[in-house]
């Protein structure tokens, strides 16, 4: 149980949730970590603490005063969950609380390689307006009639199946379980039907969780499963991606382009290939940034503490 007055512990190097916690009138006792270092000094003061990144599964102490972890993160695989039972912690998952900025991020990464928006920003930084072109398969190109398969449609990629059918998309959704709904595709289909549905697509949106039986999921006999040509889009985790095959399969023309905001490594080692290739497209993991990330968490946390306090056994989102 928590005490009737919770030490919590903010654990982030860049986001603002003390502020944001001050700015809406809590009144709980609050500490900020903005490193390892920090966190790993600090984690023994607190009852309650939000973490991602920073998360080392030797930080879940049997006896130790940390009850519940109220993830930043929708995904979870950075917890070890038996460790977590044996030093009696919880855990939610932040699942949902960037669903809009993650579905728009990745409708925003297909229309910036569909309009050809990296080459024009490329091409105004070098002062060049660029002519007319008659090869059709350089010009931009139009959403409408496409095929976009949706790999893992929950929150976020039913949001994104709703986006894209706002631009005349045929959406196809992949999911573990179908019979929990389409979420707003046009047809839904069990994961083991992954390669003959990559086929169909002129885009494959990866928006799942990473798990066992998604990790290295799209290697190279679904990189080879794919429509000549296709565009990949991933916002999930790059370790869904086998990132030799996905490097293979683009310069060789096998898929035709990639839009990246999740890598197997992060930041991306400098001599990734990935970085110069110009049928890439890579942003920093930013696709769940913001302007109201930290109040979206927090509603999340002060939902849990409130069924903590009242002995409640279910958490929401959660996970332990």
């Amino acid at each position: 149980m928590l005490p009737e007055r919770p030490t919590l512990l903010f654990a982030h190097v860049a986001y603002r949730f003390a502020e944001r916690y001050a700015a809406r009138g809590g009144t709980l006792p609050v500490i900020e970590a903005r490193s390892l270092e920090e966190l790993e000094a600090r984690i023994g003061e607190a009852d309650v603490l939000l973490v991602s990144g920073f998360w080392r599964n030797h930080l879940a102490k049997p006896g130790g005063r940390l009850k519940f972890i109220q993830s930043i993160s929708a995904g979870v695989d950075q917890y070890d969950p038996a460790a977590l039972r044996a030093a009696g912690i919880r855990l939610a998952s932040a699942q949902g609380a960037n669903a809009n900025a993650v579905s728009e991020h990745a409708i925003a990464l297909i229309l910036a390689l569909a309009r050809r928006i990296p080459e024009g920003r490329d091409n105004q930084a070098k002062r060049h307006w660029r002519g007319m072109i008659g090869d059709l398969t350089r010009r931009e190109d139009e959403l409408g009639g496409k095929t976009l398969v949706v790999v893992g449609i929950g929150r976020i990629g039913g949001r994104l199946a709703r986006l894209a059918k706002a631009f005349g998309m045929h959406v196809v959704g992949l999911r573990r379980d179908p019979a929990r709904g389409a979420e707003g595709a046009d047809e839904i289909h069990g994961m083991e039907a992954l390669h003959a549905q990559l086929a169909r697509a002129d885009i494959v949106a990866l928006t799942c969780a990473l798990t066992e039986e998604t990790r290295g999921m799209m290697d190279a006999a679904a990189f080879a499963a794919m429509k000549p040509g296709a565009m990949l889009v991933n916002v999930a985790r790059g370790k869904v991606c086998d990132e030799a095959a996905l490097i293979a399969a683009l310069q060789s023309g096998r898929i035709g382009e990639a839009a990246l905001d999740v890598t197997a490594e992060e930041p991306l080692p400098a001599d990734s290939p990935l970085w110069s290739m110009p049928n890439v497209l890579i942003t920093p993991h930013t696709g769940g940034e913001t302007r109201r990330y930290e109040d979206n968490v927090l509603d999340l946390m002060e939902e849990n503490l409130g069924r903590l306090r009242r002995g409640e056994a279910a958490l929401f989102n959660q996970v332990v």
